[in-house]
């Protein structure tokens, strides 16, 4: 059973602000989702095999294909700034050797 004080460290621990009286709330809370784990631990499991999610998902995506673009010079002119044939940016990375 987890108790008051319990539910304090763990909201500590967790970096939360809770009131006393949410501490009080929260401890049935969290014993009802323990007990909810106990019950599905009496399960047999043995042939069931891994898995990450409940469903089975699938990535759609198109395939990676190279396209020439037809107007270049005013994709280009639309750059806050460019240089040569490429887009300018701001550095986000230091030279600097440590």
């Amino acid at each position: 059973m987890i108790n008051r004080q319990q539910v304090e460290k763990i909201a500590h621990l967790a970096r939360l602000e809770i009131t006393p009286a949410e501490e009080e709330a929260f401890a049935p809370q969290l014993n009802s989702i323990l007990q909810y784990f106990d019950q599905l631990s009496e399960l047999d499991t043995e042939n069931v095999p891994p898995m990450t999610r409940a469903i089975e998902l699938s990535n759609i995506t198109r395939s990676d294909r190279t396209e020439t673009y037809g107007d270049r010079e005013s994709l280009l002119k639309s750059a806050p700034e460019q240089e040569g044939d490429f887009f300018r940016v701001p550095q986000i990375m230091n030279n600097d050797q440590e």
